[in-house]
């Protein structure tokens, strides 16, 4: 997954989508044309939920610029290496 250093990144985790649905428009009300929406593991389809809820009911004019899937390799706390499949989707506003 490609990194992103920029401060308009959003990472999903376990909150509910609504949490996560507001960080992308406040993102987008700060004068950001493009936010990121990044998730791992269980969390995917919660991004994909935050993704529609934001440009079906919210910021209606945003488009799905891209997305992007892959596989990250990470260390769990015994030290075995752990495949977990992640996901950025791209949302950008005219």
């Amino acid at each position: 997954m490609p990194e992103q250093e920029d401060d308009n990144t959003v990472y999903v985790g376990s909150k509910p989508a609504m949490s996560y649905v507001l960080a992308v428009v406040t993102q987008f009300s700060e004068g950001n044309e493009t936010v990121h929406v990044k998730a791992r593991g269980k969390a995917i389809s919660r991004a994909v939920d935050v993704a529609e809820i934001v440009k079906d009911r919210f910021v209606e004019d945003a488009k799905v610029h891209d997305i992007t899937i892959g596989t990250d390799e990470i260390e769990t706390d015994e030290g075995d290496e752990l495949n977990v499949s992640s996901i950025q989707i791209d949302l950008n506003k005219p």
